[in-house]
């Protein structure tokens, strides 16, 4: 066929596709520029051609980690990564991008091609259901956590006293400020204070305060938490971990409304709601002896338990998003997410020190990603594929896979097996659901729940 007709039909097909596409040469100038390249991007193909790419673009991983480039230093395609381009309108354009080399008929690469697809309607849907999936500062989108979103403005409104219990680093202080936040109280001040950092001593006037003269360095008044946060909330982190001296004074204070501040002869009376948090079982503290029955049941009001991450598992890509984007903001970034393979790792994780160390995580990989992707290098040493048993250069499918189908069996087995209830805290119809089992051969556990009331 004569090349001029083979050119034809290839502009033809290329412009029949619905993604931009466009090729580069050795020298990184544009030489194929498709008519959905020219609609994403605002640039006329005749003002393309010839001219770098980076010039065209102009996106926040042109400079730095050019998926194209390393493409064409490694020789591998890359497939669905995520970045952002300037168009003609000077507006920030999230794409999905996959690449390859371009190769002659005797084999020898002559440039690359790079697909993409303007994604702006799914981040907005990502947003709005991340708007959904959000309490105040709170993110989820699990059973537990919808449950908790369900009874929290019940319990602001309740006016009584909360103790959160959960482990370290499950947000029990952001917990309490959404409690405060919804309450009558909103407008008057939250106050924390955490138990375990202070010794009596200083943790008497901290939360009592001190009269001038009350001691060598008392020069003058100093007001204490429970003043501060009259008509407020009083947020007491770490209850569990107070002296049984400081208990009884505690709970003095909680019976009779009242304090008496350190170097003072006369009380005062105040008027503060208290919600207090413990990483311990206070229940069997009581029965060791090591806490006071009767101020147990003065805390314990109402009572929430807070979930390990390890327990939410759904939520590990709404907090890594949540996440990412916080710290574009507050670095000036641009970083589109993290890769399949890094998103598989955080979800098999088990995460001891829950939420704050899936922040931490993301934090260190932010600090040593220079392109606009977090992957596997970016991650701690502890996390990468040398360390793990995911060894580098798995397929990033079959991680996904295994991930899908680990969680899809997680919450069959609390869900006791019903697919009815799995699937609504996963999100999808039970017909879905069905089909997952039954293609990833998914064994329901024993008791299998489909008739049970729900």
């Amino acid at each position: 066929m004569d090349p001029e007709k083979i050119s034809e039909y290839h502009d033809t097909i290329l412009d029949s596709i619905n993604e931009g596409v466009f090729t580069v040469d050795l020298n990184w100038r544009i030489t194929t520029f498709n008519n959905a390249a020219e609609r994403i991007t605002g640039v006329k193909r005749g003002q393309a051609i010839g001219v770098a790419c980076s010039e065209v673009f102009r996106a926040n991983l042109c400079e730095t980690a050019c998926a194209l480039k390393r493409t064409l230093v490694s020789g591998k395609s890359i497939f669905n990564a995520m970045a952002y381009f300037i168009n003609v309108s000077g507006k920030h354009v999230p794409i999905r991008i996959s690449t390859a080399l371009l190769k002659d008929r005797a084999g020898n690469i002559i440039g690359g091609v790079e697909t993409f697809q303007d994604i702006t309607m799914i981040e907005q849907l990502r947003k709005e259901l991340e708007g959904r999936y959000t309490f105040e500062d709170i993110i989820g989108r699990s059973r537990a956590m919808m449950d908790l979103f369900e009874i929290l403005p019940k319990i602001a409104e309740s006016g009584s006293t909360v103790l959160l219990e959960g482990a370290s680093g499950t947000g029990k202080e952001l917990f309490a400020r959404a409690i405060h936040n919804l309450s009558a109280r909103k407008k008057k001040r939250f106050i924390p204070l955490n138990c375990s950092a202070l010794p009596d001593t200083l943790l008497e006037s901290e939360l009592f305060g001190y009269k001038a003269g009350a001691f060598t360095d008392a020069r003058k008044d100093k007001p204490g938490r429970f003043k501060l946060a009259d008509h407020g909330t009083l947020f007491l982190d770490e209850i569990g971990d107070i002296s049984p001296a400081m208990q009884a004074r505690l709970l003095r204070v909680l019976q009779e409304q009242q304090i008496e501040p350190l170097g003072s002869v006369t009380t005062e009376k105040i008027d503060v709601r208290i919600i207090a948090a413990t990483n311990k079982d206070l229940s069997k503290l009581v029965r060791s002896g090591k806490f006071r029955e009767d101020l147990f049941y003065r805390v314990r009001v109402i009572h929430i338990k807070l979930p390990d991450l390890k327990n939410r598992r759904e939520d590990i890509p709404l907090l890594v998003t949540h996440l990412v984007s916080k710290l574009n903001r507050l670095k000036g970034r641009d970083i589109a997410g993290v890769s399949g393979w890094v998103m598989a790792r955080l979800m098999e994780y088990e995460y001891p020190g829950n939420i704050r160390e899936l922040e931490n995580i993301i934090e260190h990989a932010f600090a040593l990603c220079e392109g606009n992707l977090i992957d596997q290098e970016h991650l701690p040493q502890e996390h990468r594929p040398e360390a793990v048993s995911i060894v580098k250069g798995s397929d990033t499918a079959t991680s996904l896979k295994t991930m899908e189908r680990a969680l899809i069996k997680e919450v069959l087995i609390r869900n006791g097996g019903s697919r009815k209830c799995a699937a609504r805290e996963l999100g999808i119809d039970t017909s879905t659901l069905y089909r997952k089992v039954k293609a990833m051969k998914i064994t329901i556990p024993p008791k299998d729940g489909r008739s049970r009331k729900t």
